[in-house]
């Protein structure tokens, strides 16, 4: 269903089922999915590659140019996965020639105002809330939340199934599995309550626990604590992740715990 009042660029691909609302305006590169909702006064513009039941509600701009000034109007993308909700006022800017594109998972909901700049990677079942910024060539892995008003550094990476409390400045690496807080930002402990939910054993649980307090709360640096964990763990899909991320990480992984 398209209403009248909605402009559709005629060279847009739009599914039959898609339902347009009045004041949508599409451009001409862009392809939408079956049974995805466009709310009143969404703007969709040339590079969106947008899934299966999707929802995006009103006033949310979709694959505006990228704020950068080494953009020099190259052909990329904003690709948004299937079961995906955007809420009001949402931006989501299209790749640079870094990338060529932008990418947001599958069943992920970015809620209201959030801002997701060009050229980032977010994986699946992600949670953006209320006024969440992310800078250039930010990767976010799967099942992320981040709470009210997260603001990242660009090129900064967060690993999957981490949890940021809300009003956090991300300057550095987040690694999987933990939850992040305080100013600057630092190692609180391990999100056990998303882990749970998600149907993470007692024992993987454990050895997450274990891996991060050789980490973050024994004071030792970061080559040593390493060196331990391998040393003291059996590999395991968790074990090698965590090792993994710190190893490749540019920006150097948040602080470790502290008692203040």
């Amino acid at each position: 269903m398209i209403q009248p009042l909605a402009y559709i660029h005629p060279q847009a691909k739009i599914a039959d089922n898609v339902v347009i609302e009045p004041f949508v305006t599409i451009h001409k590169n862009v392809t939408i999915g079956e049974g995805t909702w466009i709310g009143p006064n969404v703007t969709i513009m040339d590079g969106a590659r947008i899934g299966k039941n999707c929802r995006i509600f009103p006033g949310a701009v979709i694959s505006g140019q990228p704020q950068d000034l080494k953009f020099a109007g190259e052909d990329t993308t904003v690709e948004i996965g299937d079961n995906t909700t955007i809420r009001e006022c949402v931006t989501i800017n299209r790749g640079t020639a870094d990338r060529w594109r932008t990418r947001i998972g599958k069943n992920c909901l970015i809620m209201a105002y959030c801002h997701v700049a060009h050229d980032c990677e977010i994986g699946d079942n992600c949670i953006f809330s209320n006024n969440t910024t992310i800078a250039g060539h930010v990767t976010v892995g799967d099942n992320v939340v981040l709470a009210g008003m997260v603001a990242i550094h660009q090129f900064c990476k967060i690993g999957s199934h981490a949890f940021v409390t809300g009003g956090s400045l991300v300057r550095k690496d987040v690694p999987p599995y933990v939850k992040a807080a305080r100013e600057p930002l630092s190692y609180v402990g391990i999100n056990s309550v998303g882990l749970r939910r998600r149907g993470f054993s007692s024992e993987v649980i454990n050895e997450i626990q274990d891996i991060y307090r050789t980490l973050f709360v024994k004071k030792y640096n970061i080559t040593t604590a390493l060196d331990l964990i391998e040393a003291e763990h059996q590999p395991t899909e968790v074990r090698d992740e965590i090792l993994d991320f710190i190893r490749n990480s540019n920006r150097g992984i948040m602080k470790g715990f502290s008692g203040a």
